[in-house]
């Protein structure tokens, strides 16, 4: 059987950086060629940067993609690469008009192979995904091909993330083709438990196309998503070969014994869904054999907790570094949420880049300033301390508020403290909010919920407790100073807006609430189906009221990582004016 060297280059870009990923690519281009690889491939729009969202519709972006593309074949034979396929992702534009009344020049999610200074090879994704955070209906008309590459004797057949996640197309298509291997080039957002169902949908995928398939996966973030990496390649039984680490950009290299292609004429005609064989040969014969050195293996796998964790650091690292920001500022209160955040933002931009303000008012407890002063301590974050009491009273004398009134007035102050200190140094602000309290409305607009980003949006509370035993026990084993208090884990949670308060004042047990949570926003589940399945009919009326009145305090929180299947923004969207009910 003929012999391939791949190289699946799994790397973050950025959306809109042209010349920055055009640098990245040629990098890894000349790493993989260094390491004498036969192909190399590059994620799905890794030029562009994914998800590109209304640039698509810019026909100077989708001209300067594609002047891009050009530019870096031409590179890439400059720099004495061009004898390597290079497979990459990128922004382009249909030449003809397409299906669904979309007129020529609509904009097309691509690929292209690169060989010897010239674009030799494009396609587009065929299945077009348009649920979640996904809107590629939107904005792109699909392929209509099978794209095909020959390369030294083996052919390659081409797809493109959903591609493989769809049923039909490229799959069944390579199979009827005679492909020898399937690549795939992804652009896949994280979540919570994706990493067994994608591994278990390249098996069946390799299996279906009776050949090698590679899945080769972004990693990085881009807004809310974070990508982890976590490529894949499967022998056409579905066994694993290799399988690349998460959250950890690299090139996977390994050496495959492939089926060498039909020596007669190229394949072509049409296949499977109606789509077009289109194939190129660059080399029509097997390499001499060699001694595989690469065989691949499979990089350890990180735990649950971890998994999570890993992911709100990179989502937050991205953010700050690809929006020119070098610092945050985190408002401390001593309690679990802030502490998280301050642990996280420590990981992701250096403990010397965090700044933290705690700022407490007449009802503060002791143990909860004590709390955040040994937070800063323990990992070494600059810490301040201003107390919001002359405010608030300056803010009495003149408004008289009590009640709900009086207790915002607090979580108001805080906030316009951290925007200002946010204009006079420059700190981005960190919203500290978790899913549990944005589900319920438990949080103060302009208050508690300012900021750029909110690294713990997509996490429920009982998730945040455990994250930060997972942070501590880590800390622990590596012989570190756990970074957060052993106190603003075990202690009732609380605002402290008044004397004595704690967050069951307001809110269920964060245990109930948050398995409800997780039927009603994550699963879709209404109001019957909830009390079926166990709960109070009593509570549940009430969780849902407090669900569905608070999306207009939920469209006005900041962005921020996404780890659920479903979370808040563009995931779930529900009218504001709204007067259907689950819980009447």
């Amino acid at each position: 059987m003929p012999q391939l060297r791949l190289a699946l280059n799994q790397i973050d870009s950025t959306v809109g950086d042209l010349d920055g990923n055009t640098e990245s690519i040629l990098h890894w281009t000349r790493h993989s060629a260094e390491q004498g690889a036969h192909l190399v491939a590059f994620p799905e729009m890794v030029l562009t940067g994914y998800p590109v969202e209304d640039l698509a519709l810019r026909s100077s972006f989708v001209e300067a993609s594609r002047a891009a593309l050009r530019s870096l074949a031409e590179r890439l034979n400059a720099e004495g690469l061009g004898e390597v396929p290079v497979v990459v992702g990128y922004l382009d534009r249909s030449e003809r008009a397409r299906r669904y009344g979309q007129p020529a020049g609509s904009p097309q999610n691509a690929g292209a192979v690169l060989h010897r200074g010239a674009v030799v090879l494009t396609f587009a994704k065929h299945h077009l995904p348009n649920y979640g955070v996904f809107d590629e209906f939107r904005y792109f008309v699909p392929g209509d091909t099978l794209p095909m590459v020959r390369v030294h004797g083996i052919d390659v057949a081409l797809a493109i993330c959903e591609d493989l996640w769809q049923d039909g197309g490229r799959v069944p298509a390579s199979c009827s083709a005679g492909a020898g291997l399937l690549l795939s080039i992804n652009a896949s957002p994280y979540e919570r438990e994706k990493d067994d169902t994608r591994l278990d949908l390249v098996r069946k995928r390799a299996q279906e196309a009776g050949c090698t398939t590679a899945y080769l996966a972004m990693i990085g973030g881009q807004d809310e998503l974070v990508f982890d990496g976590d490529s894949i390649v499967v022998d056409r039984d579905g066994e694993v070969i290799a399988r690349a680490p998460q959250f950890a950009e690299g090139c996977v290299l390994l050496d495959l014994d492939l089926p060498a292609a039909d020596p007669g004429p190229a394949p072509e005609g049409v296949v499977d869904d109606g789509l077009r064989i289109d194939h190129v040969t660059l080399s029509a014969d097997p390499l001499p054999r060699y001694e595989p050195e690469l065989a691949g293996g499979e990089a350890e796998r990180l735990g649950d907790d971890e998994e999570i964790y890993t992911a709100l650091v990179v989502g937050l690292r991205a953010y700050v570094a690809k929006n020119g920001f070098r610092s945050v500022l985190i408002g401390l209160s001593g309690g679990i949420d802030s502490s998280l955040v301050a642990a996280i933002a420590c990981d992701a931009v250096g403990a010397q880049n965090v700044y933290g303000v705690a700022m407490p008012s007449r009802y503060s407890s002791e143990h909860s300033i004590d709390d955040a002063a040994e937070l800063a301590r323990r990992t070494g974050l600059n810490f301040r301390t201003v107390p919001i009491a002359p405010m608030f009273d300056a803010y009495m004398a003149s408004l008289g508020l009590t009640g709900l009134a009086e207790e915002n007035l607090q979580s108001r102050l805080r906030g316009t403290m951290l925007m200002a200190i946010s204009n006079q140094e420059g700190h981005i602000v960190l919203a500290p909010g978790n899913k549990s309290e944005l589900a319920c409305g438990y949080s103060t607009l302009y208050g508690d919920s300012v900021g750029a980003y909110g690294p713990i949006k997509d996490v429920y509370k009982t998730s945040v407790f455990r994250l930060s035993k997972w942070r501590n026990r880590a800390a622990e084993e590596r012989g570190q100073t756990p970074p957060i208090p052993e106190n603003s884990i075990t202690k009732p949670p609380s605002a402290e807006l008044r004397p004595g308060q704690v967050d069951t004042d307001s809110l269920p047990d964060y245990d109930v609430l948050d398995r409800i949570l997780e039927l009603y926003v994550d699963r879709d589940q209404g109001r019957t189906e909830i009390v079926a399945a166990g709960y109070d009919d009593a509570l549940v009326t009430r969780i849902l009221r407090m669900v569905d009145t608070a999306e207009y305090k939920r469209r006005q929180y900041p962005p921020g990582t996404k780890i659920s299947a479903k979370g808040f923004g563009k995931d779930r969207r529900l009218p504001i004016t709204n007067r259907w009910r689950e819980h009447v």
